[in-house]
């Protein structure tokens, strides 16, 4: 039988059978693939083609026949419309099954593992009002009113927010005034298409167990008229703002932050308890965006190494200690690896703040300072950025042979990768991965992996194929 040929702007009819790693529902039609964004599994659906291949093919929702019987209203009026969130329209226990689920389906194709074991997702405690960071890029409107917001799906598109669901509701005041505070000051919003103007991004940050909160410009240059003055009156207007500062980024490029950050006003950092400790967080230091769920995570860590006070533990990748120093408290000695250096320096002042002694920190690659170890420690722990683990790092773990490791990782496909290759020839063995949600209404999961050191015996692990 021939099969239909498609065409751009064609209508077809889809029934919504998964979700994508990256959010989309998918369907098949023709006995090809179709991703549609802002669908669920569940739904019958009028899709339009928006681009077509011979195998697959990309759609927009036109009209829904049948809702899934997972499909909610979305919290947010924008929610169709802002690139923020993905999945408002999912009821939460599906986000969680989703989720799950691309978790075992990485984990199987990637990894080639034969029936992981991957726990239920660790919930989070609330799937709204949850972020403490958030960091909107600044335009103007067609009349002139300076806006702040998200990106429309697929476009360049800002979407003016004056609250938004997902972040610290205690955060949306500052959402909502700081916006006119610019336009009255007649500060100048950044065009990266002409790199004029002055202000490219508003940070806001806060503690979510003090209250403690940042706010934060980011500038193409310090020469911004007036903002010390602005900056104390920001701090008397919001009593728990205890720090503005200026971040230079002058480059031409999509990251937000520069290198260099000045307080303006108040102090430079803000005071976050995490897991029965203090910490200094500045305005530009990574620290998981869902505290709660990454203290219940680093629990699950806890229990699952159950740690016995006679150990060597090495954390990789260690930013500021937030996994470091609470594990420090179970061992004998701790290193924490990171490459850049003002988050080791946040670190040793983590430390030192919580008078655990027992620590070390260095800067440089993992992937230079791991051989480098001189001993060999029983535990590693692994908390690489997306992109996963340099493959040195994973062949010399492979030569270490640390009794156990745990990775943790923000991106399921990197995860699967780099396990494999840790488990190959059955040196490895996974005892448990456990997802956590630290990203509600997205599709993005959180995932700790845990492994153990076998004997060598490839038949020993039954859930890996040894073949790489």
């Amino acid at each position: 039988m021939t099969k239909t040929i498609w065409q751009q702007g064609e209508l077809i009819e889809v029934k919504i059978a998964n979700l994508s790693d990256t959010g989309d529902g998918v369907g098949r039609a023709d006995e090809r693939v179709v991703f549609v964004p802002d669908t669920v599994p569940g739904d019958r659906a009028i899709v339009r083609l928006v681009h077509v291949k011979p195998k697959y093919g990309h759609g927009k929702l036109q009209e829904l026949l049948e809702p899934s019987p997972h499909r909610i209203r979305p919290s947010c009026i924008v929610a169709d419309k802002c690139g923020g969130c993905q999945w408002q329209h999912i009821n939460y226990d599906y986000q969680l099954v989703a989720k799950q689920n691309q978790v075992i389906q990485a984990l199987e194709r990637i990894g080639g593992f034969i029936q992981p074991p991957v726990d239920p997702v660790l919930a989070a405690a609330s799937a709204l009002g949850y972020r403490n960071k958030s960091t909107y890029p600044l335009g103007i409107s067609a009349t002139g009113q300076v806006q702040a917001g998200y990106y429309q799906k697929g476009s360049h598109q800002l979407i003016n927010l004056n609250q938004c669901p997902v972040q610290d509701s205690r955060l949306n005041p500052l959402l909502a005034e700081v916006k006119q505070d610019i336009e009255q000051r007649g500060w100048r919003i950044y065009d990266e298409q002409r790199y004029q103007g002055q202000i490219r991004h508003l940070g806001l940050r806060i503690g979510r167990h003090t209250g403690e909160m940042l706010l934060t410009l980011v500038v193409k240059d310090w020469n911004l008229s007036g903002i010390e003055t602005q900056a104390q009156e920001w701090l008397k207007r919001y009593p728990q703002l205890v720090g503005v500062s200026l971040n230079r980024n002058s480059d031409r490029t999509n990251a937000i932050f520069g290198s260099e950050t000045r307080c303006i006003a108040g102090v430079p950092h803000l005071r976050e308890n995490f897991a029965g400790l203090e910490f200094q967080v500045r305005p530009d230091t990574f620290f998981q965006v869902y505290t709660e769920t990454a203290e219940a995570l680093l629990q699950v860590i806890e229990s699952e190494l159950n740690l016995q006070g006679h150990e060597l533990l090495v954390d990789a990748y260690c930013g500021i200690g937030t996994l470091t120093l609470p594990l420090a408290k179970k061992v004998r000695q701790a290193t924490g690896l990171e490459v850049q250096p003002a988050a080791v320096e946040q670190a040793i002042l983590n430390a030192h703040r919580n008078g655990i002694d027992n620590v070390t920190f260095q800067v440089g690659a993992v992937e230079k300072l791991l051989p480098k170890m001189g001993t060999i420690p029983e535990v590693v722990v692994l908390d690489p950025p997306r992109k996963g683990c340099d493959r040195a790092v994973i062949d010399t773990l492979r030569q270490l042979k640390p009794s156990r490791i745990v990775y943790v990782s923000c991106k399921v496909a990197t995860l699967a990768r780099d396990l494999k290759l840790l488990c190959q020839d059955g040196q490895y063995t996974i005892t448990r991965v456990q997802p956590a949600d630290f990203f509600p209404q997205t599709a993005h999961v959180e995932a700790a992996a845990f492994l153990v050191l076998s004997h060598l015996d490839k038949d020993s692990n039954s859930f890996a194929k040894t073949e790489i």
